[in-house]
């Protein structure tokens, strides 16, 4: 099995910073992408930040110059830096990884638990 585990949310004023990470565990072989999604109250889930085992980024426009997507590979994890943080960007934050485990020749998509990050005005 793989486990993806989150830790990081909180209760932050606007303009604050917060720092999101997320570690994979179990039976892996190799992670390919590894990235963000959030998704508000009455809203669908939306891709914040993906990040590729190469180092290739990719953010949504809103986030832009304020999030920071990074990995370590060789502890698993992928870290989500986030400043400037304005009052929309308030959501439950899930990762997310493309992983192939030991006895699997394909890459399947894991979820983490979910963080909240809340944002005041």
């Amino acid at each position: 099995q793989v486990q993806l585990v989150e830790s990081g949310g909180g209760l932050v004023q606007a303009g604050g910073s917060l720092r999101l990470s997320c570690a994979a565990s179990g039976s892996i072989f190799s992670i390919n992408a590894m990235g963000w999604y959030r998704q508000a109250p009455g809203n669908q889930r939306e891709l914040v930040a993906a990040a590729t085992s190469d180092g290739s980024t990719n953010y949504v426009d809103s986030v832009k110059g304020r999030f920071t997507i990074s990995r370590d590979n060789a502890k698993n994890t992928v870290y989500l830096q986030m400043n400037s943080l304005k009052p929309e960007d308030t959501a439950v934050y899930y990762c997310n990884a493309q992983v192939r485990r030991h006895d699997s020749n394909n890459y399947n998509t894991y979820w983490g638990q979910g963080a909240q990050v809340t944002v005041s005005s």
